[in-house]
């Protein structure tokens, strides 16, 4: 176990009034152009399928108009931890609820028998997934920060709220796609999905993907790609999915509530953390607000994220477990801690605190909301 104690200075920007550099870390940086590569697998497949498919021009083609779209959707100068991570949020549900929604994806898989693969988000977090996880990794990325904020319009039910037993009983509901076409209702409508690729035994498969939301649910629904979607099905999906998805997503909301209410109003805790289990891919972060499509908002100063990514960096040289602590500005402190596989990262602000008193404060931490998770002491 290491301790470290560092004193960070800061520089100010010049007197002529120049802006400040920018400063990216390395590890950010390498992580943007790896994500840049695996989303372009998922949508393109492999540069040689896509030459074999329409040769070197094809490829060429395809990358351009690929990367044309996504590097407008790259902002590297509020890349940070989590983008370094690149895990997956998952949504805190009770058993009953979580039984429910197996239960919904394991009837619509059996009713739409074309349907390979089931995903299942509320709120931009991760409920299900039949995919395998580096897949999931890959298009959770892209639904949380592409796809969902392009169509985060006032939903049709303003907010999720539980639904009155009439509005249930009409089968009244709030589906609609994402992907494919906007309006079932337009004869012109086009039942054109993108297409992903996914590992699979012998390589890859080449799927549609369906995304399908009501509220604050969102279905995927991925179909072999030699498969022709029609006009039927995609009414068939909507008669069948949209009613019931419509009342998980209210039976979520009013579970979410109920519970918000048992655990009492949240005071505001005097440390944020950043938790990443690199087995199961969850992160949670309390340090970061909303994502949006062009950046991510986070709650604390940047100097501090750096030195969040400085220690992240001393932790990926070494294979043992370890724990960091750094005094910053300030009344700020930060701690890292790694431990079999999982990585916790703290940031305390306490006047007059010393060494001991923050390591006390982050066991603490650990003991209620890590169920002791860490036991490098």
């Amino acid at each position: 176990s290491l301790q470290v104690v560092r004193n960070p200075m800061i520089e100010k920007p010049n007197k002529d009034g120049k802006p400040p550099t920018v400063e990216y870390q390395e590890e950010e940086i390498l992580v943007s152009l790896e994500h840049c590569l695996h989303t372009s697998l998922l949508f393109n497949g492999t540069f040689g399928r896509a030459v074999e498919a329409g040769g070197v021009e094809m490829l060429i083609q395809k990358l351009e108009k690929f990367f044309y779209r996504y590097l407008q959707t790259l902002h590297l100068q509020s890349c940070d931890l989590l983008d370094v991570f690149g895990g997956i949020s998952f949504f805190p549900l009770d058993k009953m609820t979580y039984l429910k929604i197996q239960s919904f994806v394991n009837r619509v898989e059996e009713s739409l028998s074309l349907i390979k693969y089931t995903a299942f988000l509320y709120n931009d977090q991760l409920i299900w997934s039949g995919l395998e996880q580096d897949d999931m990794r890959i298009l959770y990325k892209y639904l949380t920060t592409s796809l969902f904020p392009r169509h985060s319009e006032p939903e049709l039910a303003g907010r999720d709220s539980p639904l009155r037993p009439e509005v249930a009983g009409n089968l009244l509901h709030y589906g609609r796609f994402l992907t494919g076409p906007t309006n079932l209702k337009d004869p012109e409508a086009k039942f054109r999905f993108p297409k992903i690729f996914v590992s699979a035994e012998d390589g890859y498969e080449e799927l549609h993907l369906i995304v399908y939301k009501a509220m604050s649910a969102a279905a995927c629904f991925m179909i072999n790609a030699s498969v022709e979607l029609t006009r039927e099905f995609c009414e068939q999906l909507d008669g069948l999915v949209g009613p019931q998805l419509t009342l998980l997503a209210s039976d979520i909301c009013e579970q979410f509530t109920i519970n918000r209410r048992i655990s009492g109003p949240e005071k505001e805790p005097q440390f944020k953390f950043i938790y990443f289990n690199h087995m199961n891919l969850a992160e949670k972060s309390t340090i970061h607000m909303r994502k949006t499509a062009s950046v991510c908002l986070t709650s604390v100063h940047p100097d501090l994220m750096k030195i969040l990514g400085d220690i992240n960096c001393d932790f990926s040289r070494v294979d043992e477990d370890e724990e960091i602590i750094v005094k910053a500005m300030t009344d700020y402190w930060v701690v890292g801690k790694k431990s079999d596989q999982r990585e916790l990262y703290v940031i305390l602000n306490q006047k007059n605190a010393n060494l001991i008193e923050v390591n006390e404060e982050v066991k603490r931490l650990c003991a209620t909301q890590f169920n002791n998770i860490f036991f490098l002491d």
